[in-house]
């Protein structure tokens, strides 16, 4: 089955739904927001905005983004369940271009194992849910969950049900990772022609396990699939999904083959990785394909001989084509609040004239570092300020100091307000941040604490550069997260910690069980 040049693959991006899924993430509203902002403007067709029926905070962040980000179709996940899909369909009813997607597994080992479900109650209840999300809106999806996994004429049979309900896309997802793109491509081709329904556009969503869901994304658009689900740095459950960014500069760079085209903008590639990566904690790999640190940089003398002569002798793809080095200096110490703001909002980054002044009082402490603020920076400081929510009201860390040596054991000194006066405490530990995890650990009552995680990443370099502290406490198995920015990187790690092991305090004390 061949494709013809021009056919248009629609981008779906679900990083904010099965993304946020990845292990040891918890988005705000806000960043929520702001990601769907950056989504819309990077180009995506599709923003699955998340599963409204699963908490009063995906509702409310669904209907967030339905209401605040336009000329982009939002989608909302919904079960198989009539609950779901009218929970769905009330975050979505401010939306510009709403859609449902509604799943149902379809392999028989979820039918019997999960569901406990017969074939015929999976047809009836995939007819009676897309129906009832068909009478709220046109736009319809349907995913057959573990399709690669399931018998090829009982699912064909499924999709069919689908389309006669009302479903205008059919998604078959490899939800465990475990195709081939040989195999895939014959599934999709059995659907298709099942369906054989130019209306009808088919779907792929493939997961990496076994490493193969960019390949087997592509054999999807091979065998005729026009829609493909993606995920930005291909973050999500287990081993993350296929990568938005490779999917696209693949249609991008290699048209010639592929002959399809999307309506992503490159550009806004790298931006969009960047504030994936801070604001989900997740880093991304050195050597990662597109948006890694390592993508654009040649250390063989080979290889730099041949990029001076002409750069297309190692690089396939320029930097200027996702982004990088279109970073725009706007701010130092002098910028007043109308272009701090102006910037903010040129960013989509929405904040209170309160958090403004915050971050404003911030770019001026940070530039006596820097001549220059950048976006990398600003969006890292608002983060801070806004993304993580607001640090736990009943603790406050009032000041940390660390000794540290060749000579001396590394010891840490903290002052923290709780609700009962103020708290001082020390510790000792094998470096300076373990020291103060356990200074702060102690002070706040919380001396069982583990920390399961530590990472600084740079934001920006240069001796006043930015750098992120991401740290991850667990009591029993209960996670916490903390994240704190600053140019010195023991007082963002002293932040850091003192955020992730309130918020235990606070879990605790509200008595949730770990």
């Amino acid at each position: 089955m061949g494709n013809s040049v021009g056919d248009r693959v629609k981008i779906f991006d679900t990083t904010l739904r099965d993304g946020e899924q990845s292990p040891g993430v918890a988005l705000s509203w806000q960043e929520k927001l702001a990601l769907a902002e950056q989504l819309a403007r990077l180009g995506v067709d599709v923003i699955e905005a998340g599963f409204p029926q699963a908490s009063v905070g995906d509702f409310e962040a669904v209907r967030t983004i339905a209401k605040n980000v336009s000329g982009v179709t939002i989608a909302g996940l919904a079960r198989c369940h009539e609950v779901d899909v009218r929970r769905a369909a009330e975050a979505l009813d401010v939306a510009q271009k709403p859609r449902i997607h509604v799943f149902l597994a379809t392999s028989p080992i979820h039918m019997r194992s999960k569901l406990k479900m017969t074939s015929q109650e999976v047809l009836d209840r995939v007819g009676s849910m897309v129906a009832l999300a068909r009478s709220y809106y046109e736009d319809v999806e349907f995913s057959a969950e573990d399709a690669t996994r399931s018998d090829h004429e009982f699912l064909c049979q499924v999709a069919r049900v689908a389309v006669q309900a009302g479903a205008s896309t059919i998604n078959l997802p490899d939800t465990v990772g475990y195709t081939t793109p040989d195999e895939y491509q014959d599934l999709v081709r059995c659907v298709k022609d099942a369906v054989n329904n130019d209306a009808v556009t088919i779907s792929v969503h493939c997961h990496n396990d076994l490493g193969l869901a960019v390949a087997n994304t592509l054999a999807g658009i091979e065998a005729g699939c026009r829609q493909v689900e993606v995920a930005v740095n291909g973050i999500g459950e287990r081993a993350g999904n296929a990568a938005l960014e490779e999917v696209v500069m693949v249609l991008s760079a290699r048209k010639d083959a592929l002959k399809v085209t999307h309506g992503v903008d490159t550009r806004e590639i790298y931006r969009a990785s960047q504030m994936v990566s801070r604001l989900t904690g997740m880093a991304i790999q050195f050597n990662k394909a597109i948006v890694g640190r390592n993508a654009f940089r040649h250390e063989s003398g080979i290889h730099q001989d041949g990029m001076l002569k002409d750069p297309s002798t190692y690089e396939i793809l320029s930097p200027e084509s996702i982004g990088i080095g279109s970073t725009v200096f706007v701010l130092g110490k002098h910028s007043g609040r109308h272009a701090l703001r102006q910037r903010l909002d040129e960013l989509s980054l929405s904040v209170t004239t309160e958090q403004l002044d915050d971050i404003q009082h911030r770019i001026k402490a940070l530039a006596e570092e820097k001549s220059a603020i950048n976006d990398h920076d600003l969006e890292a400081l608002w983060q801070d300020v806004v993304g993580r929510g607001i640090e736990a009201p009943t603790s406050e860390l009032l000041s940390w100091q660390v000794t540290t040596g060749t000579q001396v054991r590394p010891t840490a000194h903290v002052v923290i307000r709780q609700e009962g006066g103020v708290v001082e405490d020390s510790g000792s530990g094998d470096g300076p941040v373990h020291a103060l995890f356990q200074a702060i650990s102690r002070a706040v009552g919380q001396p069982q604490a583990e920390l399961s995680d530590y990472q600084l990443i740079t934001v920006s370099p240069g001796e006043g550069g930015l750098a992120a502290a991401r740290v991850s406490v667990t009591v029993d198995t209960m996670e916490c997260l903390g994240q704190s920015t600053d140019s010195d990187v023991l007082k963002a790690s002293a932040m850091a910690l003192h955020q992730a092991l309130s918020r235990v305090r606070e879990k605790i004390k509200k008595g949730v069980v770990a």
